[in-house]
């Protein structure tokens, strides 16, 4: 068995406010260690079935005519399908694209998408809606979480910053397909989705039982397989979610909480397979892209344990007079024009 990758696993489904503390305190303190948290999934927030029917959504979704994805296609608002190889997410180090079909749903408006959608799909419009609700109102949990265990003043700052209400954002539901490798050209040296850390302030991972692929880079920056049934869990009606950090969330605390780099590869007999899972399958998943409202700065958060940090890390205090306080949008904005040159460099 590969030597996997140490992420703790937290249940958030306390209600009481002094075990809400210590699950933020438990959270933060994982943020700042791992940069990824296993979620249990004990169905109070997400509904194991939700999950469930998503996912039955989803490979109806990859498995409609090539026609109707084509209809859809990727704009550059970061919303509808992109086709094999289209998305580069390690463009110093991949020959070609990456080995994966995806789907961006932006924002829904009374269940209804603000985008084209395949019409195998179209019936279930309101579903994916209900879906994407369920996995923003878990992101704002966790945001007011991680605000109390960071001693954020005030501690709903994270939350009001991805408040709907305020504005648009570049939260984003994403489907994904990955086949296996006897059903593509892929080497030995490819990967399906190139090494990258994430572009928002969180990410919702949900995946299938036994399906391998997920990596993370560790400290000594080798790569650890990311079980989706840690120990411990195989029992539980639906693997727990896994959480991590993004881009933004690390950028607004100075670097206290961890953006960690992970891919997803064709684990192969000899490499980071787990026990249990296999890469003779297709992979499915399902990733909700958290984003605070477009418009929002990006200066560093006011927490007394990041300013701390900051501090007593020299290599930030030193930055701290070139340091730009961008958007969030123009963060966003910066990150899909290295993943998607194509297009980008067609518009310029």
């Amino acid at each position: 068995m590969a030597k996997v990758a140490k992420i703790p696993i937290i249940d958030i489904s306390a209600d009481s406010e002094q075990d809400q503390r210590q699950v933020a305190k438990e959270l933060v303190e994982a943020a700042v260690e791992h940069g990824f948290i296993y979620i249990k999934n004990t169905g109070k927030d997400i509904p194991v079935e939700a999950v469930e029917a998503a996912f039955e959504l989803s490979k109806k979704l990859f498995n409609a005519p090539l026609a109707e994805k084509q209809a859809c296609a990727y704009q550059s608002n970061n919303r509808g399908w992109s086709a094999m190889h289209y998305e580069t997410l390690d463009p110093k180090n991949q020959r070609v694209g990456d080995f994966k079909e995806a789907f961006n749903f932006g924002e829904f408006i009374n269940g209804k998408a603000q985008q084209p959608i395949p019409a195998s799909i179209a019936e279930h419009e309101s579903q994916i809606s209900a879906f994407r609700d369920l996995c923003y109102n878990m992101c704002l949990k966790l945001n007011t979480l991680l605000g109390i265990g960071l001693d954020v003043n005030p501690p709903d700052f994270f939350t009001q910053a991805h408040k709907t209400e305020r504005g648009a954002s570049g939260t984003i539901l994403r489907l994904l397909y990955y086949p296996p490798l006897p059903q593509t050209s892929a080497t030995a040296h490819d990967v399906r989705a190139g090494a990258h850390s994430d572009y928002g302030s969180l990410t919702l991972l949900f995946r299938l039982r036994g399906q391998a692929g997920l990596e993370i880079r560790t400290p000594d920056a080798s790569w650890a397989p990311v079980p989706v049934s840690p120990p411990g869990t195989e029992a539980d009606p639906a693997p727990p979610i896994l959480v991590n950090i993004g881009d933004l969330l690390s950028y607004w605390t100075n670097g206290l909480l961890r953006s960690t780099v992970h891919r997803v590869v064709f684990p192969g007999p000899g490499g980071g397979l787990v026990d249990g899972e296999t890469d003779t399958e297709p992979r499915y998943s399902m990733a909700f892209f958290c984003h605070p409202v477009g418009t929002t700065p990006l200066a560093v958060v006011p927490s007394e344990r990041v300013r701390k940090f900051r501090a007593a890390n020299e290599a930030a205090a030193a930055q701290d007079g070139e340091r730009k306080v961008m958007t969030a949008d123009e963060h966003l904005q910066m990150r899909l024009r290295a993943s998607y040159k194509q297009m980008y460099s067609d518009k310029e």
